[in-house]
């Protein structure tokens, strides 16, 4: 039976001690063992399955870790207090000095940020290039490249990557193919198409409420188990460790993430092909228009639809700005940086989550002053979301 990610969360279920249908909370920072050895083992790296400091693992953040890697079809997973602190994790893990990376150019602004200017002070250097040309990845890989890095689905620009095409370059070369699936949870499953580590930041969809902050590696056993080594081990090491009750919260959350992501992708949808019946300089991954329309469909489980972000284009950074205000003041949503919460969320990408990213290297790759990223929530009356967005445009700029 091929693995179905929604299911995988349907089946998670458990007793705790007491009954609970909810795993009780892990309130210790530090564990005991029945024998002296058993500790000395744990610290050799000899026991694996042991508690021993909630910064290298805990129960409700071993649940939470069960599930994710049920999710996204790995042998195990990590939980992290920041998206952030998973991708430095996953990249420090991997490269060493006089290391290299190739990566999508359209990425977070703060995973663009660490490797081109936190890096290469420890001489780990970056290529970026646009991850939907081949012949651009091929030749931007050197002998000394370790890493091949990309989003599913870009951010802020929603290029699509050919996983499966990727995954071939990586492995002829190989690279470690490093996949983070941050905007499309369920909808993809990146090791479907050969991904050997799979990111999440657990802020965003997979929360879904916008009250916690938290990161996520899937991989394998392996590799999961070199990021907690007590000697070597960069989530050991650099304590980026999530808490006890956000993952408890977090793992509540993840089981209405089906249901989510439906609507999400479902309203994005709605709303998407809309604006490009009116004209409107429109990109969604879900519209015939797309240029990767094709790859995306192949690799979505079709039953998620295409996600919950979309860009509109307004122009002007002046003309978004006042739009997203009077959006604001509509109640559509908030102006407001993150995704995946059940009000959508806008903001102007090029001044704000791709701040980070030059204006002259913005203007190269396509992101323009004027447009605008949304994440589109659970409203249920989409049709009366779409006539008052429209009202709200109409208002700042010259309709056609």
């Amino acid at each position: 039976m091929s693995h179905s990610p929604a299911n995988a969360i349907q089946d998670l279920q458990s007793l705790d001690a007491k009954g609970g249908v909810n795993p009780s909370i892990s309130d210790s920072s530090t564990f005991a063992f029945a024998k002296a050895q058993d500790m000395t083992d744990t610290f050799a790296g000899e026991k694996l399955d042991a508690f021993l400091y909630a910064r290298h693992s805990s129960p409700s953040n071993n649940e939470l870790c069960h599930a994710l890697s049920r999710m996204e079809n790995t042998e195990a997973a990590q939980v992290f207090a920041s998206g952030m602190g998973a991708i430095t994790a996953v990249i420090l893990q991997l490269c060493k000095s006089g290391d290299h990376i190739v990566s999508s150019r359209t990425i977070y602004g703060g995973t663009y940020a660490f490797m081109k200017n936190f890096l290469p002070d420890f001489k780990v250097n970056t290529s970026f290039v646009d991850i939907t040309n081949l012949d651009s990845i091929k030749s931007a890989i050197q002998p000394q490249t370790k890493i091949l890095f990309c989003e599913a689905l870009s951010n802020p620009l929603l290029e699509t990557a050919d996983l499966k095409a990727l995954k071939a370059i990586a492995e002829k070369h190989k690279l470690t193919f490093v996949v983070d699936n941050t905007f499309t949870p369920l909808i993809i499953t990146p090791t479907n198409f050969g991904a050997d580590v799979v990111i999440h930041s657990l802020t965003k969809f997979i929360n879904g409420s916008s009250d916690t902050v938290g990161g996520a590696v899937c991989g394998s056993l392996d590799f999961i188990n070199s990021l907690k080594d007590v000697n070597n081990g960069a989530a050991m090491l650099l304590g980026q460790t999530m808490d006890s009750l956000r993952a408890s919260t977090i793992l509540k959350n993840l089981r209405t993430l089906p249901i989510r992501m439906q609507k999400h992708s479902e309203n994005a949808q709605f709303l998407a092909e809309k604006f490009e019946k009116e004209g409107f300089k429109v990109v969604y991954p879900g519209l015939k228009t797309h240029k990767s329309n094709a790859v995306m469909s192949s690799q979505i489980n079709s039953e998620f639809g295409f996600g919950g972000l979309f860009t509109l284009d307004f122009g002007s950074v002046d003309d978004a700005n006042a739009i997203m205000e009077e959006m604001q003041a509509k109640n559509l949503g908030y102006l407001a940086v993150s995704l995946g919460f059940y009000k959508t969320l806008f903001s102007a990408s090029g001044s704000s989550t791709s701040s980070e990213i030059t204006v002259e290297e913005q203007a190269e790759m396509g992101l323009s002053e004027g447009l605008v990223r949304f994440s589109i929530g659970l409203d249920f009356d989409i049709e009366r979301t779409y006539t008052i967005m429209m009202q709200c445009i109409k208002k700042h700029i010259e309709f056609v």
